[in-house]
């Protein structure tokens, strides 16, 4: 079990690393603003749940492999990037719509929450920090080295719903403002994608 101590300490570290802005949060807030408050936070679910795939990798060695093969990175990375694109492209060709209509098409909470999901895994990016930051706070006098890891991973979802719940609030409040208008939703669309295209060409140029 690891000390309390630690554990204050490693939350106040994930929080204060969950609140710098990057892809993540960035695309939490504009899931956020253009489909509302519940959709971000499912967005956030997804992209929580995607620290547990790292967390594994993290934990078995698997990360490894990234840290140390050049094209294992690269396939990720490109396969992430390319999931982005294809984000930008449904936005760019998203038509106007009242959204507050009773007949507004409502995006799968499946889908909202594989879009985090994959958002999340496809960073090689994050399997390499987790295993530049997990094994910091482990320690074999605590206890086992695996469930360790497991119970940092659990704190780091813990901070991540909590930094960008509040996230999603927040833009999905201002985004309710705005999205009774098929004209600022069209535009709010369009700015998602140039987002999705940003943060795509951010990830393909990633280097290790």
């Amino acid at each position: 079990m690891i000390p309390v101590d630690v554990v204050i300490l490693f939350m106040s570290v994930a929080i204060a690393l969950a609140a710098v802005p990057g892809p993540d949060n960035i695309f939490v807030l504009t899931q956020s603003a253009l489909y509302g408050r519940m959709s971000g936070l499912i967005v956030t679910l997804g992209l929580a749940s995607g620290l547990i795939i790292h967390t594994t990798a993290a934990a078995f060695g698997v990360a490894v492999l990234f840290q140390t093969s050049q094209a294992a990175f690269a396939m990720l990375k490109y396969a992430g990037a390319g999931y982005l694109v294809y984000l930008a492209w449904k936005a760019f060709t998203a038509t106007e719509t009242r959204l507050d209509s009773a007949n507004a098409p409502r995006i799968a909470t499946r889908k909202l929450f594989l879009r985090g999901l994959i958002m999340n895994i496809a960073n090689p990016k994050v399997t390499i920090f987790m295993l530049a930051f997990l094994p910091q706070f482990v320690d074999p006098n605590n206890g086992p080295i695996i469930g360790q890891f497991y119970q940092l991973g659990a704190l780091m979802f813990l901070a991540t719903v909590v930094v960008f719940g509040a996230v999603a609030l927040a833009a999905g409040t201002l985004g309710g403002l705005l999205r009774g208008s098929p004209g600022v939703q069209l535009w709010l669309n369009r700015i998602s994608g140039v987002i999705f295209v940003a943060l795509a060409l951010k990830l393909a140029t990633a280097e290790r």
